[in-house]
């Protein structure tokens, strides 16, 4: 079986493509570097990231990027031999303006090299590229109108104007022909993650309607011509959990069709799983997949009928088994960074940290939160429950100096357990919280005062997640039993709807190391080793 979701952790709107017997989906990163994860798969149910290929200045620079701009709704397909990567560079997520800009990458092989991107248009977000039978290529994307007050598609929020289809000529890397508003959606509005596929002369038309938040829904419609117009699925959604409150997959919606060699047909979709009793999702949008069947009137259903994602769906091999939860260990003794670590906005990565050989160096920049240059590396929070564990030598030499274990969302969602320097206690623990304060981001302090830390030493830090509590713990290097420091956290806030609420974060929580210096001067923190030690799926 494929039991979803499939991509666990922040991994939103997943676009999917197929070349020969591989599998491939590409998902937003946002203001995560480098941009677009891309994991890979021969059976559907085992996925391992290859690849994030936006890697360099060229491509991506997003320093400046607000929380939650950055890489907005990648599009992947495989054509004529290349990888086709499609995706946006959002620069304002607040007020009528988005100021996205949409670029092409292509490389001959899914590692790369990917090439420098081509910019194609700026008109709106969630571009795609659709390769037709006949040679010709289409660049869609959702018009943006940002001449009203209503924010969210036709007819009830006319920001969202559409989706907007023009025929693109490679050879001259550019849009040519008139750009042509084929769809405005149903009455759900919203309309936006536009996926095209082609099948027995009809044009099907995916696309995300009622919002990221528990109203979304993958909407889907067809037409003989590519320009339209386009009649809407007897059942208006393929998919959406927005009458279903208690299906365990919510937030449903945001997703892309393939079909395998034997002419199955699967369909990818974001999804999230609150936390029980609570409408917070701490693991953000995650991508799932459900196996679709035509219907004898040539539309596309669930497999297992109705309109809820289901858990567990039939895989094209029943022979294929989902590998295991196990403890994620990492010793920092390479000279490449783990996998699935990434850090944020920046190009020049060598400012922020370094591979040591024995270490991973961090170079405390600027605050924690910084939108420019902010010394923070970090893995997704993939469980609802799980333990982060890290060894840390640091020596502050006063208190704009701080390093340590956080729990990160955005600027306004974060707790931080640090080494500082003190005036009274010298070098000391202490946390530093911003449970969702929008829009001041103000930080909170939980402890009554620091914790005062003997000699000069490697500190453990760690910290344990069940669910919506959070508490910290540290050792000296040493000593075999771990302290309790500080109060039971609200974990639940380090969440796409903590802070401003639905629809205004778009990430997922992360868990990682981070270092300030707000006095300049780069002081080093050096981690040996970081721990991920899951408690639950």
């Amino acid at each position: 079986m494929i039991v979803n979701p499939i991509l666990p952790g922040f991994n939103p709107d997943p676009s999917i493509c197929r070349a020969g017997t591989d599998y491939y989906i590409a998902t937003s990163t946002f203001e995560w570097y480098p941009g677009v994860q891309i994991h890979h798969s021969t059976d559907l149910v085992n996925w391992r990231l290859v690849g994030r290929p936006l890697n360099r200045a060229s491509q991506l620079d997003m320093r400046g990027n607000p929380d939650s701009c950055g890489i907005w709704a990648p599009c992947l397909s495989y054509a004529d031999g290349l990888f086709w990567l499609i995706y946006t560079d959002v620069k304002r997520l607040d007020g009528n303006f988005k100021d996205a800009h949409n670029y092409i990458v292509t490389a001959p092989d899914i590692t790369g090299p990917w090439s420098d991107p081509v910019r194609v248009n700026s008109s709106g977000f969630d571009p795609t590229l659709f390769h037709d039978e006949d040679g010709c290529k289409w660049f869609l994307n959702m018009l943006w109108d940002h001449r009203t007050d209503s924010i969210g598609g036709h007819p009830r929020h006319p920001a969202f104007a559409g989706i907007v289809a023009q025929q693109y000529d490679p050879g001259t890397e550019r849009l040519i022909g008139k750009a042509v508003n084929i769809f405005q959606g149903s009455s759900h509005g919203l309309v936006e993650g536009a996926h095209l596929f082609r099948r027995q002369g009809w044009y099907y038309l995916t696309v995300a309607e009622g919002g990221t938040g528990y109203e979304h829904a993958v909407t889907m419609a067809r037409s003989r011509d590519l320009l339209g117009p386009y009649e809407l699925h007897p059942d208006i959604f393929l998919m959406t959990a927005k009458d279903a409150p208690d299906a365990p997959l919510q937030r449903t919606g945001h997703g892309q069709m393939v079909e395998t060699p034997d002419g199955e047909t699967y369909h990818t979709h974001l999804c999230s799983r609150p936390l029980p009793g609570l409408r917070r999702s701490p693991l953000g949008r995650e991508t799932g997949l459900q196996k679709c069947v035509w219907g004898e009137d040539g539309w596309l259903h669930l497999h297992g009928g109705g309109l809820v994602a289901e858990v567990e769906v039939p895989a094209p091999d029943p022979q294929s088994m989902p590998k295991p939860t196990a403890p994620v260990r990492r010793r920092f003794d390479g000279a490449e960074l783990p996998d699935e670590f990434q850090w944020l906005r920046t190009p020049e990565p060598e400012r922020i940290f370094s591979m040591t050989g024995s270490a991973l160096r961090l170079y405390a920049r600027e605050s924690i939160g910084s939108w420019f240059e902010q010394a923070l590396v970090a893995r997704r929070q993939e469980h609802l429950g799980f333990a982060a564990e890290t060894r840390l030598d640091f020596a502050p030499r006063h208190f704009q100096q701080a390093a340590g274990l956080v729990h990160y969302y955005n600027r306004h969602k974060f707790h931080f357990l640090a080494v500082i320097w003190h005036e009274q206690w010298g070098r000391a623990l202490t946390i530093l919280s911003c449970p969702g304060d929008w829009p001041d981001a103000r930080l909170q302090f939980p402890l009554d005062q620091p914790v005062p830390l003997p000699g000069d030493g490697p500190v453990d830090l760690g910290l344990d997640v069940d669910g919506a509590e959070l508490h910290f713990r540290y050792r000296l290097n040493g000593d075999d039993n771990w302290v309790s420091v500080g109060p039971v956290l609200d974990a639940s806030v380090i969440s796409d709807e903590g802070g401003r609420g639905e629809h205004a974060s778009f990430t997922g929580a992360f868990v990682g190391m981070a270092a300030f210096d707000t006095s300049g001067d780069a002081i080093p923190a050096d981690y040996s080793h970081f721990d991920y030690l899951p408690q639950s799926r």
